[in-house]
């Protein structure tokens, strides 16, 4: 997993060698030429020492011998020392005019500039090597995608984004390599992936750290249950911190080179991983995993057939009965030809960011997001600038439910020159957020009697568009559940469990104001005569009686409560607040419940299982004093007979 974020470049050094000199290497010095055929015959022997130390002493008879120069630094691209590399393409160049025979030169040293952000360089020596007229049509439409990129990157850099990175303290990146980090939706918990060094010994393993005193602790092994002596990594997480999906590689249950595991938390325990079997994972590299905020969607990457680039996004749905469907391929716009990388979908399930080198950027493997319209299509990707994007290969990048943090990984070097990835916070720009915000409701589910936490469903529902949102479960352990909320939805929350009626409650967030969590416990009570509930999303317009569209989600819970309670009959009781004389508000509280028993009548529901009744403003559950009161005032309860 740890392969894609220390990337290679696209095209490496090019190996012919007829290109570096052409015809008779040209010096005014004889023994000069005379040390440079020396070491011609000591290279093709194999001994580039002898042959570096001929050329060296070539260059001393004559400074000027382009070839030579030349000729040191193929060697050592032959060696692996790229800053020789660079240093003696740049002398020997330097001393030559154009010569399409050089055209590989002027490729290696144009690669050279780029890694080392000299997009101007870069630009000159990709556009001598595309005047040689290459036949190399693989590097020629690299060369042309590099220009473009430095002519962006130009551009990026004279308006850069600000953004203040600040490194997590030594006691979360207490590894040489920690990348991969994600956060659960209520920020409490910080997951990540890390390693202690690049030795094949030193694997990779999901570490997570909590949220105390305004302070991250030093990150625990996430279980003995995940982390093995294989590799694990490239995890993601769910909102409420209860379904975890990562990334492992030759395991003796593996479909592929790396596939993708699922383990669930209940209380402080995680369950033994599975293989998420031949449906998700292929025989290729499936890696990269992001959950939507529910755990019923997933994000992935992946080699497999049937994609548009090498590595391509692709997403999976969770069916009804805890399958997973047949991942499909994200497509344009996002997917490119190039390779689209480490998806993070924000929780409020509107933007997405990942990184590619297909859409123009800077060079190498950039940030970028996208959002989705109301049609569920995705916008063109937008690269998410400079600095954040450079010439190097950039990380995943996270952003927290309330856009206000983003964490991500950055690849350095130590001060002894080792290579080291580092995890920093930042505040999140405005434009790089996404564009839904979003907060939390958290809370425990109890039995209302005996008060022990309940496994329940949680279901969030957008009554506008009768559509469920999210779906997770409480904690059989604890009762805990988490769910998120996003701005501009009014939404119907839905608490349930067998042998209990189902509680429901409402949440407006369609008018402007600011998100902010909500901690809600929910109590159950068992299926019995007398038990009663507020059915808190019916909704009827000022003095009428007729059911608005947006209360269909509510009256289909109600039918589907009915038809797996076929013993239960109730009563269903209209209520009304002191405004208006006590005729009229009982007779309007009498129409309004027999509305929702008409309804489930109309569904097959029994009638003789359904009665209505009105109450007017006779029973008022808080003193009728405020807005807020007679809002509670005006219901429809449920009752149990």
């Amino acid at each position: 997993m740890l392969k894609p974020l220390l990337l290679l470049t696209l095209i490496t050094f090019s190996v012919a060698t007829s290109c570096l000199a052409q015809g008779r290497p040209a010096s005014n010095s004889r023994k000069a030429v005379t040390l440079y055929y020396k070491a011609e015959e000591a290279a093709q022997a194999r001994d580039f020492n002898k042959a570096l130390t001929y050329l060296d002493e070539a260059i001393e008879r004559d400074p000027k011998y382009a070839d030579a120069y030349l000729k040191i630094a193929h060697l050592h691209r032959a060696m692996g020392n790229k800053p020789e590399v660079f240093e003696n393409l740049q002398k020997g160049l330097a001393l030559k005019p154009f010569n399409a025979g050089l055209m590989n030169s002027y490729f290696d040293l144009a690669d050279l500039y780029f890694e080392r952000g000299d997009y101007e360089n870069a630009r000159k020596n990709f556009e001598l090597f595309l005047r040689g007229k290459p036949r190399n049509g693989r590097m020629a439409d690299f060369a042309r995608q590099q220009i473009q990129s430095a002519d962006f990157a130009a551009e990026a850099m004279k308006k850069p984004v600000s953004f203040n990175p600040v490194r997590l303290p030594d006691n979360v990146n207490r590894f040489e390599l920690q990348y991969f980090p994600s956060t659960t939706a209520d920020q409490r918990h910080l997951i990540f992936t890390a390693r202690l060094g690049h030795r094949p010994d030193q694997d990779e393993n999901i570490f997570v750290s909590q949220y105390r005193d305004n302070k991250w602790s030093p990150p625990n092994s996430i279980s003995p249950a995940i982390n093995t002596t294989a590799n694990e990594g490239a995890a993601t997480i769910s909102g409420d911190g209860k379904t975890l999906v990562f990334t492992s590689c030759n395991r003796s249950d593996s479909q592929g080179d790396c596939d993708l595991y699922i383990s669930f938390r209940s209380g402080d325990e995680w369950s033994k991983p599975k293989n998420m079997g031949s449906v998700v994972n292929s025989k290729a590299w499936d890696s990269q995993p992001s959950l939507s905020a529910d755990g019923r969607t997933l994000y992935f990457t992946s080699t497999r057939p049937g994609g548009i680039g090498k590595e391509d996004i692709w997403v999976t749905r969770l069916n009804e009965d805890g399958s997973w469907q047949k991942p499909e391929n994200m497509g344009e716009p996002v997917n490119s030809r190039g390779r689209d990388m480490a998806p993070f979908i924000h929780v409020s399930g509107s933007t997405l960011y990942f990184v590619s080198d297909g859409h123009l950027g800077m060079g190498g493997l950039d940030v970028f997001m996208t959002t989705q319209d109301n049609r569920s299509k995705w916008s063109d990707p937008e690269n998410m600038g400079y600095p954040l994007n450079t010439h190097a290969d950039e990380g995943s990048l996270f952003i927290t439910a309330d856009n206000k943090k983003g964490y991500y990984s950055r690849q350095e070097m130590t001060e002894a020159g080792a290579s080291t990835i580092q995890l920093y916070e930042l505040d999140v720009p405005e434009n790089w957020r996404s564009k839904v915000n979003s907060t939390y409701a958290q809370g425990r589910v109890f039995h209302a009697d005996t008060k022990k936490p309940i496994a329940a469903v949680v279901q969030l529902y957008d009554v506008s568009a009768d559509s469920l949102v999210q779906q997770v479960n409480s904690d059989k352990v604890s009762g805990d559940y988490t769910i998120v909320l996003s701005e501009g939805g009014q939404y119907a929350l839905y608490v349930s469990a067998p042998g209990f009626l189902m509680n429901s409650l409402s949440f407006d967030y369609t008018s402007e104001k600011a998100l902010s969590p909500v901690a809600l416990d929910v109590y159950l009570k068992p299926i019995k005569s007398g038990a009663a509930i507020v059915l808190n999303n019916l909704f009827f317009d000022t003095g009428q009686y007729k059911l608005e569209r947006k209360s269909k989600t509510e009256l289909d819970k109600l039918i589907t409560f009915m038809q797996q309670n076929p013993a239960v009959r109730i009563e269903i009781s209209g209520h009304t607040d002191d405004i208006g004389s006590d005729a009229d508000n009982k007779v309007l509280s009498e129409r309004r419940a027999r509305s929702v028993a008409d309804y489930l009548r109309s569904n097959k529901v029994p009638k003789d299982r359904i009665t209505s009744v009105g109450h007017g403003e006779s029973r008022p559950v808080k003193p009728n004093t405020s807005d807020e009161n007679r809002s509670q005032n005006r219901r429809i309860e449920m009752r149990v007979l």
